[in-house]
């Protein structure tokens, strides 16, 4: 019973104040939480990413890229070596045959001069000479052992399918493949470089059959007399 004398002293409140404190209390959860959902999302985004990364594959060698054995890309130190260059024509096509060699030989015009395979192609993904064009290479050794001094260099070539660097290690196998076939008719090792040109200078268009298998050739660079 209240107090006659205290007519307050006991009696309800007729309303409750909310301090500062626990005010600030209830702002600190929130703000916890939304740090929390951030920390949430940024970590679904990461993970998101490393499956679509994960996603990502190679292009396939195909056709004239397929080497066979392990294809090694050109290091920076020995890629120059390996291209080879027309020295004296702006296009291979306008490029004399071997036939011509003989009589470059016996003439007194400055070296270098290029020469094109007239009748040597590769098949598709080869570096094998083929029987057919045997008689090419033989008649080219018979001309370089009447001339013993000359020096030569033979760049091998690819078409345009796969990637550079398989088409730069394909085109240096058929010019080790044609050195090969010259030393084995009796031809000096030492007198003969070899270099690839890759699929750079294309004689004929890579978009048919048949200038694919023009561009899968060889050509013979006469360096000294």
């Amino acid at each position: 019973m209240a107090d006659p004398d205290r007519p307050n002293e006991g009696a309800r409140p007729r309303q409750v104040h909310v301090g500062p404190e626990h005010h600030s209390k209830g702002v600190n959860w929130l703000a916890w939480l939304a740090l929390l959902a951030g920390i949430l999302a940024l970590l679904f985004a990461l993970s998101r990413c490393d499956r679509d990364d994960g996603k990502a594959t190679a292009p396939a060698v195909t056709n004239d890229a397929a080497v066979a054995g392990p294809v090694v890309a050109p290091s920076p130190d020995n890629a120059g070596s390996m291209v080879a260059s027309t020295s004296n024509s702006s296009s291979a096509e306008a490029l004399a045959g071997t036939s011509a060699v003989g009589g470059f030989l016996a003439g007194t015009e400055p070296t270098p001069r290029t020469f094109q395979f007239e009748k040597l192609n590769f098949d598709t993904a080869k570096s094998i000479v083929r029987p057919a064009d045997a008689a090419e290479v033989n008649q080219v050794a018979a001309t370089l052992k009447q001339y013993g001094k000359a020096r030569i260099r033979i760049a091998g070539y690819a078409d345009d399918r796969g990637p550079d660097p398989a088409n730069m290690a394909l085109g240096k196998a058929r010019a080790d493949a044609i050195k090969a076939a010259l030393v084995a008719q009796g031809v000096a090792a030492s007198r003969i470089e070899t270099v690839s040109g890759g699929e750079k200078d294309p004689v004929a268009s890579n978009a048919t059959e048949g200038g694919r298998f023009e561009n899968r050739r060889t050509e013979l660079v006469v360096t000294s007399r």
